[in-house]
């Protein structure tokens, strides 16, 4: 192995260490959030508006995120994303519930928002740096890029499932104020692992110069972002509210809520990590995957609305069918969204991933968030049918959209000249 793959590899590994400690901690902090405040009496819908300033924020942070990476390099991005995490946690385990509602949820939302920032600041940063990484280990290996996004993408989400185990064990153990406060200590090591092993500099470029040169994307990376929307809100506009409120009024306990989409998330982690065995790799890295996004993105449209048929029969156990049928999402959705989050990379230059990873992760906040909206309005009027059917849509337009995306390597993107 020469110097500069080892470096690579090395690199690579110790981004990665990184993010799964984030990870593990944003996971973690949905459960305790989510449980400390269902024991206070809050409904599901609050319980979902507590998270809605968390998403939004992501759709800024991803984009601008992307830009002060290329600017002043990635490892200072992803110092700034770990510093933002711990200023979150400090401010969430200053909340007390005599305050009284109105000012508690206020609080909680804007110390969201700032964990949301602090979440996406992070991942545009920590998937930039797969596209570097991967440069630098040299050579030509074939499907090399999708195994390190697959791993990385695969890992991040199982290791988030077992924050979800972590954040409840936590308020069992030591309270919701000092798991905060133990998170922020964990946190605080991982920024000084980062700061002490990554290269300054790593990932710095040419930044944009101007707002019409930040947006002047290619073609790939237009279609994917539009994808990602319409994606990722299929998702969430059923497994954020519909799910668990559907499971929790069917008789299951929170307890068993929380353990199942912990456990769902896990395996959803599983198969991203496996997913280059089930996509045929091509040596260009697109004639053959762009073409497997095409048959999973249809394949994942049929399932909401098989599920939602399934349901309408009145079955014996309504919740087993759609545990069932979730599984069988999460395992399509997975593929999906690791052949997407591959295909970002291979449409994106190396000179300015930073930027192209951020706005594709924009549109990947903005369909969180538009997801979640989506979802309480739809449960509240049409139950889980209306979620499952709303889904079932939003998928159908994501595979209208990966017909569109190109099968070759986009041009260069238009150089845009910066008003002076």
């Amino acid at each position: 192995m020469t110097g500069s793959s080892g470096s690579g590899l090395r690199n690579y590994a110790i981004v990665t260490a990184a993010y799964w400690g984030f990870t593990l901690t944003d996971g973690a902090l949905r459960m305790l959030v989510l449980f400390t405040f269902f024991q206070l009496g809050y409904s599901p819908f609050t319980l979902a508006f507590l998270f809605l300033l968390y998403e939004a924020a992501g759709i800024g942070a991803n984009f601008i995120g992307g830009w002060l990476a290329a600017r002043y390099g990635i490892t200072r991005m992803l110092t700034v994303g770990l510093v933002t995490q711990i200023a979150g946690f400090l401010l969430l385990s200053a909340a007390s519930p005599e305050w009284g509602s109105t000012l508690l949820v206020t609080w909680v939302l804007l110390a969201q928002g700032v964990c949301g920032v602090a979440k996406d600041l992070t991942k545009t940063a920590s998937k930039s740096a797969i596209k570097i990484t991967e440069s630098q280990a040299g050579g030509q290996a074939e499907g090399r890029l999708f195994k390190w996004v697959a791993w990385f993408t695969g890992s991040k989400n199982a290791m988030k499932g077992v924050g979800f185990f972590l954040g409840g064990l936590l308020l069992q153990l030591v309270g919701f104020r000092y798991g905060l406060w133990l998170m922020a200590g964990a946190l605080f090591l991982v920024m000084l692992g980062v700061v002490f092993s990554l290269p300054a500099m790593m990932g710095k470029a040419k930044a944009s110069a101007s707002a019409r040169e930040l947006f002047a994307k290619s073609k790939g990376i237009n279609l994917l972002a539009a994808a990602r929307v319409a994606l990722f809100g299929a998702r969430d506009v059923w497994f954020v509210v519909g799910v668990p409120v559907f499971l929790y009024a069917s008789g299951w306990t929170f307890t068993m809520v929380g353990a199942f989409l912990a456990l769902w998330t896990i395996g959803y982690g599983l198969v991203q990590a496996a997913a280059p065995a089930l996509v045929a790799r091509s040596p260009d890295g697109l004639s053959r995957e762009v073409p497997a996004a095409r048959w999973w993105s249809l394949g994942l449209a049929l399932v909401p609305a098989l599920i939602a048929a399934a349901l309408a029969l009145a079955p014996p156990d309504p919740t087993l069918v759609l545990v069932i049928g979730l599984g069988v999402f999460g395992v399509a959705f997975a593929v999906n969204s690791s052949v997407h989050s591959y295909l970002v990379l291979a449409y994106a230059g190396s000179e300015k991933a930073a930027e192209d990873v951020g706005f594709y992760y924009a549109a990947n906040a903005a369909g969180r968030f538009l997801g979640i909206l989506a979802s309480g309005f739809l449960y509240q009027f049409g139950g889980i049918y209306a979620c499952l059917l709303g889904s079932a849509l939003m998928l159908f337009l994501c595979w209208l959209i990966t017909l569109a995306l190109p099968t070759r390597a986009d041009s260069p993107r238009p150089t845009v000249r910066a008003a002076h």
